[in-house]
């Protein structure tokens, strides 16, 4: 983890060292989240000297009250030393906490958790409606299912630039349709497009407005919801888990609105074994709860992207006030194979 801070420069006791920390996090979350967890492993560290010199006898002719405030802010400034080389503490708490950063636009992530970054490349409108068969089995979810938003990405209009990766096998017509797509935004909708099909020919949903909902959710892929050990929740859509929920479930910071004033908190969340399984409790979702029923009802008759995201919206699927504009315009300018 990169050290956005220098501690062992600085002197503990240094009041302007708290204006450089939140100017630093308020212009660079990932850098100020570091500089934060350095910080409180520093306290943490400081605790733990702290304990030690209580431990020890001080009734030498040497002790006495200035003496022991010298010695405390020795400990202060061996805590800051001990910080910014790292004992743990804050790569481990910067792991936990990511989650709750914002896409950073500048395009300095590059993991799984934190990144949202987005290519601002305009595209012309382009989709095709795909069509599959849904095994006839589906998983009971529970008509309690909420459904939460995880900070979608700052511009939803583009795929993020992201690592290399192989090349899915495409007809000549879908490879020119989608050879300008960055390689994490090909790979995700190789990945998820049978999965999609398979869900767009239960509910009459084109694929390509499902993909792109998940795409919006996980940050195509980058966000996805993840457990406190790295490990994948495969939840794609930001389905919490309610109290009838008797499955696995994940922790992580999400944002709701409150009146259109954005807050974070902390909720549970499914988990699922695989992407088809997520695909498919979605689809139980729209198909079970009342309120989803007159987008399938518009579905049946035809539905245009706009008409998609507006009736998610209106469902009460996401708290964000402009979700329904983000999720439009990702499904707009999104040439899908």
């Amino acid at each position: 983890m990169a050290v956005a801070t220098d501690l062992s420069t600085r002197f503990a006791l240094d009041v302007q060292a708290v204006d450089g920390l939140r100017a630093t996090a308020k212009g660079n979350g990932r850098a100020g989240l570091e500089a934060v967890a350095r910080q409180f492993e520093a306290l943490f560290l400081n605790m733990m000297l702290k304990s030690m010199r209580e431990a020890t006898p001080q009734d030498g002719p040497m002790d006495n009250e200035q003496s022991r405030m010298f010695t405390a802010m020795l400990d202060q400034q061996l805590s800051q030393g001990m910080a910014s080389r790292g004992v743990g503490l804050a790569e481990v708490m910067v792991r936990q906490l990511r989650h709750a950063l914002p896409p950073d636009p500048s395009g300095g992530e590059g993991d799984m958790q934190g990144a949202g970054e987005m290519d601002s490349i305009p595209v012309p409108p382009h989709g095709a409606r795909g069509t599959g068969s849904l095994p006839a089995s589906l998983p009971v979810a529970p008509q309690s299912i909420r459904v939460a938003r995880r900070e979608p990405p700052a511009d939803p209009g583009s795929p993020p630039i992201g690592a290399p990766s192989a090349e899915p096998r495409r007809t000549q017509e879908t490879a020119a349709s989608s050879s300008w797509l960055p390689p994490q935004a090909m790979e995700f909708q190789a990945r998820l497009m049978p999965y999609a099909r398979q869900a767009s020919a239960a509910t009459g949903i084109p694929a390509r407005f499902m993909l792109g909902q998940a795409a919006l959710e996980s940050g195509w892929g980058r966000r996805e919801i993840r457990g406190a050990d790295g490990a994948p929740s495969h939840n794609l859509f930001g389905v919490k888990a309610g109290s009838s929920w008797k499955g696995p479930v994940v922790e992580t910071m999400t944002t709701e609105y409150v009146d259109g004033v954005p807050r974070k908190s902390v909720e549970k969340f499914r988990a699922y074994a695989s992407y088809a399984e997520a695909f498919k409790d979605y689809v139980q979702l729209l198909s079970s709860n009342p309120r989803y029923a007159e987008l399938l009802s518009q579905a049946a008759r035809g539905l245009d992207a706009e008409g998609f995201a507006q009736g998610l919206q209106r469902a009460g699927y996401a708290t964000d006030p402009d979700y329904a504009g983000k999720l439009g315009r990702i499904i707009r300018t999104t040439p899908w194979s």
